[in-house]
């Protein structure tokens, strides 16, 4: 089982929340597959968004960062029907600043979504020091206001059980 980690929302339409992992201390050896859980804050209550399996490999090689974004499951309804049309959107950012992203296709009608679509982006190993990684399911509405359902973040600015959890990655091949 994979570490959990908490989401936090800032309001209605913004990020639902963030982790941070450092992606500098990645074991470059390992391919990393895991859930994670998303939780959004209100002022009173926890509420349950879903969860996301992704996998994650970084090959120096070839400069090569592989994201597989897998499934998702128990996603929050967000349409009036009792589901939701969701996808992934996967995004970096370099230096903190906006730099590549690409989505999955959308899955009609289901809060259990499965994906399966792999996507590989170009990142030097100077680079990976420091990007974050930002993987995020929204709704597909069709009046087109796509709305988040949740997101994971992932980056070189991470604290406590997030930083402590990519340690443990970190052991000899």
């Amino acid at each position: 089982g994979g570490a959990v980690y908490p989401f936090y929302s800032f309001s209605k339409h913004d990020v639902i929340g963030e982790v941070r992992l450092p992606v500098r201390d990645m074991d470059l050896h390992h391919v990393i597959e895991e859930w994670k859980e998303l939780n959004a804050e209100s002022t009173t209550e926890f509420e349950r968004l879903g969860e996301i399996c992704f996998s994650l490999k970084y090959i120096p090689v070839t400069s090569k960062l592989v994201i597989v974004i897998l499934e998702a499951k128990n996603l929050k309804r967000m349409d009036n029907d009792g589901f939701s049309d969701p996808y992934v959107k996967v995004q970096l950012a370099l230096n903190k600043k906006k730099w590549k992203r690409k989505k999955t296709g959308v899955k009609k009608n289901t809060l259990n979504p499965y994906f399966n679509e792999e996507f590989t982006f170009d990142v030097t190993l100077e680079q990976i020091q420091n990007v974050d990684l930002i993987i995020s399911v929204w709704d597909h509405d069709k009046a087109n206001k796509n709305e988040t359902i949740g997101k994971v973040f992932l980056g070189c600015q991470a604290s406590g059980n997030a930083l402590r959890h990519w340690s443990d990655m970190l052991a000899d091949p």
